[in-house]
């Protein structure tokens, strides 16, 4: 198996996104795709076609090949122009201006230009959208459009985060026109480097080339992606030469990937997190909360669950990162205290929740479920394991339907970004992570406004101390993304967010 390891520094990048007037990389427009198909196998489906609802990482891969952003992250995770190509913040931080890509096109033919991202913007804000990210959007107070390449967002107060929440699939420019006609979520139409041709549920994604892509590329005639519910599948498909490039979540089958095949091996911007319900009793209690956090060796889970695959984390990553354990009532794990938190709670004789984890999308969170599931046993904690298919999963999860959960998350390259939709009064997900307070609300409200490194550091140290206090979620590790190529396959970048992107360069050898 010949191996490739990439990592990134993810929390670092942070002052990089704050950047004004960058300019934009050299493109050849106009290339066509010169021959081939790459298929894809990953064990889950996609699980819908608006980009601005998508919450699965498989359906988010999917539509970025479909959908452009104003911004895009490059491997290092810097933000870089998109459809903007350039951008200026005013002197007192409460303008955002952009220039747009001239000569961009959609997939249907109508021109792209302002209408359509203030048009996305309105949407993403509008509440009743239901979009995944407007909570990293609320300071735009209104969308100017000067003309068509211009748009200047006005902002309610000193916003340094919005380049890189610009980055996000979430907050992709749909059409206007097919706003109007209520199609977003039944004909995808972007201006991305792959056109949307079909889509068979459980079974196969397929998009063809975009011969009119503003872009270098695609240089394929298209990318179908094939659901393979095993991993182990997919490896012997890679082995019999049926996919050009399989997705793998479990290190037991990357372990068995042969030397002919090459496996890219990302350190990944995401988390597993063990979601705690803290509404429901006795999970309503902070020192339950705490003992569970105390309870696991999570070294023993990445052991156990990831082959040695992963790091220990907190909530945040470097250099905001405090420890796995600040702001708990242990320094390391300890089954002892845990069970003295849990009789002073009152459930010494332990109780039991139901776990709902995810399927189809990361074998690794089977894994891990069951090592938890043992060890929290040794603290009279039971876990009672409720498997789910991907889209199961997703809508009990919107709808905080369970008692703790357990999935692959994921983040970004600013705290803000990654948490204020989770731990704010006014956040779009608040409803899942239920916990919020006043101090939260002020902290999450002074790093965005912050443009001092050192400053942010210190303020976001201050939310994960406050988290890991509360511990509304059990926060586990860190591990990586692999992909596993073909030889014929060259090109392609991965990133440790898990993009696909870099299909658009790829080409097919003989």
């Amino acid at each position: 198996m010949r191996v490739r390891r990439r990592s990134t520094v993810s929390g670092m990048l942070a002052l990089a996104l704050l950047g004004t007037a960058c300019a934009p990389p050299t493109q050849d427009s106009g290339e066509s795709a010169d021959g081939g198909t790459v298929v894809i196998a990953r064990s889950g489906d996609i699980d819908n076609l608006d980009p601005h609802l998508a919450t699965a990482f498989q359906t988010i891969e999917a539509l970025e090949l479909v959908y452009d952003t104003l911004f895009e992250l490059d491997p290092d995770l810097t933000v870089q122009p998109g459809l903007a190509e350039s951008w200026e913040y005013s002197e007192d931080g409460l303008t955002l201006t952009m220039q747009l890509r001239e000569d961009v096109t959609f997939h249907d033919g109508d021109t792209f230009d302002s209408a359509d991202v203030k048009a996305s913007i309105e949407r993403i804000l509008d509440e009743a959208t239901g979009a995944v990210v407007r909570t990293n959007l609320l300071s735009i107070a209104d969308v100017q459009t000067p003309d068509e390449q211009t748009v200047a967002l006005d902002l309610s107060e000193a916003d340094g985060t919005l380049p890189s929440a610009f980055t996000s699939v979430n907050t992709a420019i749909v059409s206007e026109a097919a706003l109007e006609a209520g199609t977003v979520d039944t004909e995808p139409n972007g201006t991305g480097p792959f056109v949307f041709d079909d889509w068979r549920q459980g079974e196969t994604l397929v998009l063809g080339a975009n011969q009119d892509y503003w872009g270098d590329g695609p240089f394929v005639e298209g990318v179908e992606i094939r659901v393979v519910p095993e991993e182990s599948s997919i490896l012997a498909g890679m082995r019999a030469g049926q996919f050009q490039l399989g997705i793998l979540g479990d290190p037991a089958v990357v372990d068995q990937v042969d030397d002919e095949l090459t496996v890219e091996r990302t350190a990944e911007l995401g988390y597993f997190p063990l979601f705690l319900n803290s509404e429901r009793a006795p999970l309503d209690n902070k020192q339950v909360r705490q003992a569970i956090a105390c309870g696991i060796d999570r070294q023993q889970v990445i052991d156990a669950a990831a082959f040695g695959e992963g790091e220990p984390t907190g909530p945040l990553a470097t250099p905001y990162d405090t420890g796995v354990f600040d702001g708990l009532p242990c320094d390391q794990t300890d089954p002892d205290l845990a069970r003295q938190l849990l009789t002073d709670a009152g459930v010494g004789d332990g109780f039991s929740i139901e776990t709902i984890v995810i399927q189809g999308e990361n074998e690794a969170a089977i894994n891990v479920a069951q090592s938890l599931q043992a060890q929290l046993a040794e603290i009279g904690v039971d876990l009672q394991l409720v498997p789910l298919e991907t889209n199961v999963y997703v809508d009990r999860w919107l709808a905080a339907d369970f008692d703790s959960a357990l999935s692959a998350n994921g983040s970004s390259v600013d705290p803000q970004i990654t948490y204020a939709k989770y731990f704010t009064s006014t956040g779009n997900f608040q409803n899942v992570a239920k916990f919020t307070t006043p101090e939260l609300d002020q902290l999450f409200a002074d790093g965005k406004a912050s443009t001092d490194q050192d400053e942010r550091i210190e303020i976001y140290g201050e939310i994960a101390r406050t988290l890991l206090d509360a511990s509304p979620w059990v926060w586990l590790y860190s591990g990586f993304k692999y992909q596993v190529l073909q030889p014929e396959l060259t090109d392609f970048v991965p990133t440790p967010t898990g993009s696909l992107k870099s299909l658009r360069q790829v080409r097919l050898g003989s």
